[in-house]
Formats: C-alpha cells, structure tokens, sequence
C-alpha cells in the first residue's frame, strides 16, 4: 500500500489542497451570510432566500469538500515516510483542524436556528465567527509549511 501512496502522492495531495481551498471557502462565507440573515425579518423573502443558499452552501459544498478533506488528509497521513510522528507540528496541525471541525459543525447547528426561525444571536456574534475560521487556517498552514516545531 504504501508504493501506491507514494507513487499517487502528487494526485492525493492536489486534490487534498483543493478540497481544503473548497471548506475554507464555505467556512469564510456562512458565517457571513448569518450578520445579513441576523437583520432580515423572520419569515420575509430575504430570510428565506438565505435559508436557501445558507443550506445550499453547507450540503453541496461544505460538507463534500470537508470529507474529502478528511479523505485525502488520512491518505497522506498514510503516506510513508512523509510526517515525523515525534514532531509537534502535525499534532499542532491536527488541532487546529479538529477545531475546524467543531467550528464548523458550530456553523451547522447555527443554520438550523435560523432555518427555524429560532436565531437568538445578534449580527456581531457572526461577524466574529467569521473571523476564527481564518485564524485556524493560518495555524494550519505556518504548521504545514513552515513546520516550526
């Protein structure tokens, strides 16, 4: 198994990259479409149309691209030779993605307020969730690049 990991491993870690381009993207844009969603009315056509693209969004892309994610990330952890398990780094960025994770299952649990018309929390609660998406990927990415540890 491993020859075959090493001899995909350009393959696998192309489509691992785009599929993290591809979440991080839904993960900076649902939170925003929750600040304009927080200000619409209950019920008017403007909370329903985000109903729509806010559902749209975490099921035909959000959801795909974090498994994915996870699919070409375990191949890669697989992939002989190529992560130094005695390294703080990878468990750093092992973190950092388990708490993508959460926030994104956050982010979930957040559309379903709003799909019940239950949303309690105000505009500003978004626009700060919006911003730790961001600070999880820079952890990330100084840890897969840089490895400083």
């Amino acid at each position: 198994m491993g020859d075959v990991l090493l001899a995909a491993y350009p393959w696998i870690k192309s489509l691992h990259v785009i599929s993290v381009i591809a979440w991080m993207a839904g993960m900076l844009y649902l939170p925003r479409l929750f600040v304009y969603h927080a200000d619409a009315e209950p019920g008017s056509d403007k909370s329903e149309t985000f109903k729509v693209m806010e559902r749209r969004l975490l099921r035909a892309i959000m959801n795909p691209a974090m498994i994915a994610t996870y699919l070409f990330g375990l191949l890669l952890l697989g992939t002989p030779g190529l992560i130094d398990w005695g390294a703080a780094w990878i468990w750093i960025k092992l973190a950092a993605v388990l708490a993508m994770t959460v926030m994104h299952h956050v982010f979930a649990r957040w559309r379903k307020d709003f799909l019940a018309d239950a949303n309690t929390r105000p505009a500003k609660t978004y626009r700060f969730a919006n911003e730790v998406p961001t600070l999880f990927m820079i952890v990330i990415v100084i840890m897969i690049i840089a490895r400083p540890f």
